[in-house]
Parts: C-alpha cells; sequence; structure tokens
C-alpha cells in the first residue's frame, strides 16, 4: 500500500520550462518528509499538484489515500496547506481570520472560537488577536497563516517553506508545533531551504533539483554520500605540514589535503572520536605542535554542494516553481 502521500512520473511543463521531470514520492503516514531544494528546483510546483492547485501533464497522485485528480474535493477536505505566503485577510482580526477557516470546515461557531483562542496562545499571537491582520509584522502573519493551516488539525498537513521569515524564536517555536502534530499521527510534506530545519524534523529527506528528486534518505545516509567524516589539523609551524600529511594518511580514506595559507591538513576518515585521540597521540609523539584539530561530520550543505555543484540558499530565478 503506498503512503499517506504518494507520487509516481509527476510531469509539469510550463512552455518551454519542465518545472518537474518524472517525480516519484511515498511518505509512510505518521511520518515528515524533507523536500529539500533551491528556488526553482520543483518543491513548490510539487506541493501544488499535490494540494489539488495544478493538473500534472504526467503522472499520478494519491494523498490521504485519494486520487488528486479524480477526487479533487475529497482531497482539499483531508488536507492543511501553508503555502510561501500568507493567505490572510487584512481586514479581519487574527482572531476573526482564525474562526472564518474554522466555520468553512463545518466547525459549530463555539468549537471555531476555542480553537482560534487555541492557536493564538500557541503561536503568540494572543496580544494582538483582536487586531486587524493589517497591522501585523511580516512574522505575525506567516504565524497565523500556519495557525490557520491547522485549525482542523487534518491527517495530511503540507509546509511550502514554513519558517521563511520568521525570528530564531518563533522558528524554534513552529518545529516544536510541527514535532507535536507528527507525534499525533499526522504526515507531513515540508518544504525547505533551510538545512538545519531538514535535519531537525524529517524522518527522511528528498533532493530535489531540476524537477527531478536525485537523492532519497535520512540525513545521516545523504551525509554518508559526501565521503563521510574529516579530520582538520591545524599545525603551528609550517614546515609540519609535510610530516602531518603523511601520519594523517595512515589514519584515514584516500588522500590528504594540504592549505599552506591556512596550515590545515585535511582527510577523511571513519571512527569518530576514538580516532581523533589517537591522531593526537600520534602527533604529539612526531612532536608537531598543533594550533587547531577537529573531527568535521558532513553537513547537508556538503550533501547539496556534492549532489548539485551549488550550495542550497544559492536564489536562482524562480521562473514557476
Amino acid at each position: 500500500m503506498p503512503g499517506a502521500i504518494y507520487a509516481e512520473g509527476l510531469v509539469k511543463t510550463f512552455g518551454d520550462v519542465k518545472a518537474l521531470d518524472g517525480v516519484d514520492l511515498d511518505v509512510p503516514e505518521g511520518t515528515v518528509l524533507g523536500l529539500l531544494g533551491p528556488n526553482g528546483a520543483g518543491k513548490t510546483t510539487t506541493v501544488r499538484v499535490l494540494t489539488t492547485l495544478l493538473k500534472p501533464d504526467r503522472g499520478r497522485a494519491v494523498v490521504a489515500g485519494l486520487d488528486v485528480l479524480k477526487k479533487p474535493n475529497e482531497v482539499r477536505q483531508a488536507i492543511g496547506l501553508s503555502g510561501q505566503f500568507a493567505a490572510v485577510d487584512e481586514y479581519l482580526t487574527g482572531r476573526e481570520n482564525l474562526r472564518m477557516v474554522g466555520r468553512l470546515y463545518q466547525m459549530s461557531a463555539r468549537d471555531a472560537k476555542a480553537r482560534a483562542s487555541e492557536l493564538l496562545e500557541r503561536f503568540h499571537l494572543a496580544d494582538a488577536a483582536d487586531r486587524p491582520t493589517k497591522t501585523y509584522s511580516g512574522g505575525m502573519r506567516r504565524r497565523l497563516d500556519l495557525a490557520a493551516a491547522l485549525v482542523v488539525s487534518p491527517p495530511v498537513m503540507f509546509m511550502d517553506e514554513p519558517t521563511t521569515g520568521l525570528d530564531p524564536r518563533n522558528r524554534q517555536a513552529l518545529w516544536e508545533v510541527i514535532q507535536e502534530l507528527v507525534a499525533g499521527g499526522t504526515t507531513l510534506l515540508l518544504t525547505t531551504q533551510y538545512l538545519e530545519e531538514a535535519d531537525h524534523l524529517a524522518h527522511d529527506i528528498a533532493v530535489v533539483d531540476h524537477g527531478r528528486v536525485i537523492a532519497r534518505g535520512t540525513s545521516d545516509q545523504l551525509k554518508a554520500r559526501t565521503g563521510g567524516e574529516r579530520v582538520e589539523v591545524v599545525v603551528h609551524d609550517r614546515e609540519h605540514l609535510p610530516l602531518a600529511e603523511q601520519l594523517l594518511g595512515t589514519f584515514g580514506r584516500g588522500a590528504a589535503t594540504v592549505d599552506l595559507h591556512t596550515r590545515k591538513v585535511t582527510i577523511g576518515v571513519s571512527g569518530g572520536a576514538r580516532l581523533l585521540a589517537e591522531v593526537i597521540r600520534e602527533l604529539d609523539g612526531r612532536g608537531i605542535e598543533i594550533d587547531d584539530i577537529g573531527l568535521r561530520r558532513p553537513t547537508l550543505d556538503d550533501v547539496f554542494i556534492s549532489l548539485t555543484g551549488h550550495v542550497a540558499e544559492e536564489r536562482e530565478q524562480e521562473a514557476v516553481a
């Protein structure tokens, strides 16, 4: 059986631009899939197809057990969506916005009012609840939009770069809300350019570039594709670089790299902190004085560079996605 979110061979073209070029996804129920990629990669187009806002040219998609092309209305009733831009009525207050969403989902007036109050507290908007949203800051509007997406606690959620524009405090608060939702059984597809966010929240990560999923796996699995851990040593005296390079070569995989300017020697290794202790003992035994030493684990930034040739934060012109 496919997961709560399933896509097979999604293709979407806008003129000469192929926004999606055969996207496949399968997200098990109660998990978070991080859809990671730069602007223009196809993340938002994927979300729009899965939430019935766009029809694919080819391919199949099933959300919450419902075919998005055959049963779009039923799909909309089973999902929540927070897009890239806050979709709030600026002439209504924050409380009125949330109560309106609840009523649109056919909640009773009493339940919609209670749910609005609960979400305003959760997203730190209670003090501004009765002000028109046109007086809200950008970050406050973003939080209100996220609250609106959670009014009915849907079984499947889509969040398209939800923390863009949020300060660290509110970003952390949103992470906590997401973790609570998933713990309660919600399935979430999360698009983001914040590598730390995907690392922190996602059970599984799909890396998207030029409309295709180019890699899939857990954070640790993707990081392992970059060559694993590296030992970095900064020697005190430049003349010790050749000896340090030779010594590290006995511990690592492949050839060490040497930066003459920074007096740094780097080599890929396996063995973690225990190996680092051995390297320190050997350096000391050879009389090689060091200014710094560290064990560096690859980040998702490293994954992007190795897979796509550019960093995740690179802002490309996003014509359609």
